[in-house]
């Protein structure tokens, strides 16, 4: 079982970036894929979800409206478009696969993680 993430960078406030976690290992219509995401001295927080099987999405108040999740289900990938990006989005963003669930909470899987620096 593999989850991998990428898209990760620097970018300045007010920028873009799109995260991709590609699934590998397991049958990707049965999870909730979700991002994860920890910055520094602080806990991990959930950011966002969706469930693979009907494509409900779920979201953080703190990312509501900047961030979008989707998935493609063809490609087991699922992507996190991260726009109006802030300095306090800065964070490792992890991806996490939950079976049988519409949303993330305790993952069977984790991927390696991705790092998010927004410049101000």
């Amino acid at each position: 079982v593999q989850l991998v993430e990428s898209g990760g960078g620097l970018v300045q406030a007010g920028g873009s970036l799109r995260l991709s976690c590609a699934a590998s290992g397991f049958t990707f219509d049965d999870y909730a894929i979700g991002w994860f995401r920890q910055a520094p001295g602080k806990e991990r927080e959930g950011v966002s979800c969706i469930s693979s099987s009907d494509g409900r999405t779920f979201y953080a108040d703190s990312v509501k409206g900047r961030f979008t999740i989707s998935s493609d289900n063809a490609k087991n990938t699922v992507y996190l478009q991260m726009n109006s990006l802030k300095p306090e989005d800065t964070a490792v963003y992890y991806c996490a696969a939950e079976l049988g669930a519409y949303t993330v909470v305790a993952p069977d899987y984790w991927g390696q993680g991705t790092q998010v620096t927004v410049s101000s």
